[in-house]
């Protein structure tokens, strides 16, 4: 939503090209509580609303029990986006938007449709985002002090689950070179790869359970060194989602 409504918002691509790369194989998103609006509406028309309110770029937030990563506030929009875990807030105008996701259908033939709540926000810089320089140097310590960790630990990650999971982070990252969409820096592209690769190592590490931390505090020891790490993957996230914003207002 926030990289193809940059470059949309951009006049980097065509609104059917935008709302296609947003929606993606989910059967439909539609948008709720638009100021204008009576009630929910296509993306398309959505989208386009925004502008006419002013809306000039959209940032991410990504937010976490006791991190709120990307959030400005109030209180209500604060809480709607930290159940979500994620929300999208527009810039040049004080709106916010956080996703409902529904699924309906047996496995194997699931449909998934997405709800966009818009909600008010209070104008105030987002909270605890690091630039894109920022966000690669912290990655790189981190990943580096959570190897050593959960190697030495031997929960490094193996097994089928994990190769599975390592198979389709490859082919996702294959087929998902562009999904930062035209108008993003090179550095951004790099930054989100790694960080994508940095929470799966973070996500590998809990679903193996225990691997070889049988004793309570080798457990402990796992999860402190996967908390900051699990941060420091968020922030490089949000970071290279709002390069292209952080870009046009230097520039």
């Amino acid at each position: 939503m926030a990289a193809w409504g940059n470059a949309l918002l951009a006049g980097l691509v065509s609104p059917d090209e935008a709302v296609l790369s947003i929606v993606g194989e989910d059967a439909v998103h539609r948008v709720e509580g638009l100021p204008g609006e009576t009630g929910p509406v296509g993306l398309t028309l959505a989208l386009g609303r925004l502008r006419v309110l002013g809306v000039t770029g959209l940032r991410v937030a990504l937010p976490a029990p006791g991190h709120p990563l990307g959030l400005s506030g109030p209180p209500e929009f604060n809480a709607r986006a930290l159940e979500a875990e994620e929300a999208v807030v527009a810039v040049g105008a004080a709106l916010g938007l956080v996703p409902e996701v529904s699924e309906v259908g047996p496995a194997g033939d699931v449909h998934v449709s997405v709800t966009w709540h818009v909600l008010p926000v209070r104008e105030a810089p987002p909270a605890d985002v690091p630039s894109l320089g920022e966000a690669e140097r912290e990655l790189a310590e981190a990943l580096r002090e959570a190897t050593e960790v959960l190697t030495r630990l031997d929960v490094a990650g193996s097994g089928p689950v994990a190769e599975a999971a390592l198979s389709a982070y490859r082919a996702r990252a294959e087929a998902g070179r562009d999904a930062l969409a035209p108008g993003y820096p090179p550095r951004a592209v790099r930054v989100l790869a790694l960080a994508q690769r940095v929470d799966l190592m973070v996500s590998l590490a809990y679903e193996n359970g225990h691997g070889g931390a049988v004793a309570a505090s080798e457990i402990a020891a796992r999860a402190e060194a996967l908390r900051p790490v699990e941060r420091v993957a968020r922030r490089a996230l949000v970071a290279a989602y709002n390069s292209a914003v952080e870009a046009r207002e230097r520039g």
